[in-house]
């Protein structure tokens, strides 16, 4: 498979730090969270890292597919609502996690249903950006995330040689 011309290849190392920084930074918007609601699947691993850092025991799926094909986002289908109990209140004092906010579909979704929650996600495009509170980092709208889990290692093509990634 080859890559598309803006590609952002991401390591375990590096999505590590970054899950990282972006619970540093929702530790500085706030305290006695009740729990993270992620989106899966991308906000499992994200959810996993901000939990640990923060001390978060409740953590609860809101399960959403977009990208059927992996490489374009189709119709939104909810497979899994959010617990009742962590939806009291608008979901003031909940976390939202995801990977990535992209077109922003899926963020206006789960918003939506948690209008009070602190929404933050690892890193943000520019339709997407505005959904949410926290993010990391910010790329282009026409650059395609490839996280660690949807990558195995293989043989890179110098730069030299023509590779643009």
């Amino acid at each position: 498979m080859s890559l598309p011309e803006k590609a952002f290849p991401v390591s375990w190392d590096q999505f590590h730090r970054d899950a990282r920084a972006l619970a540093w930074r929702i530790a500085g918007a706030g305290n006695g969270w009740k729990g993270i609601v992620c989106i899966t699947r991308g906000g499992l691993v994200p959810a996993a890292i901000i939990a640990r850092e923060l001390g978060i025991r409740v953590i609860e799926t809101v399960c959403v597919a977009s990208y059927h094909d992996y490489t374009t986002q189709g119709e939104i289908e909810v497979l899994k609502e959010v617990d009742p109990k962590l939806m009291a209140n608008d979901g003031e004092g909940i976390l939202i996690i995801d990977d990535l906010t992209d077109t922003g579909k899926t963020a206006g979704l789960v918003r939506a249903m948690l209008p009070k929650a602190h929404f933050a996600t690892v890193y943000a495009k520019p339709k997407g950006r505005p959904l949410v509170d926290t993010f990391v980092t910010e790329v282009s709208q026409d650059t395609w995330i490839y996280f660690p889990w949807d990558l195995g290692f293989t043989y890179q093509e110098p730069i030299s040689e023509g590779h643009k990634g």
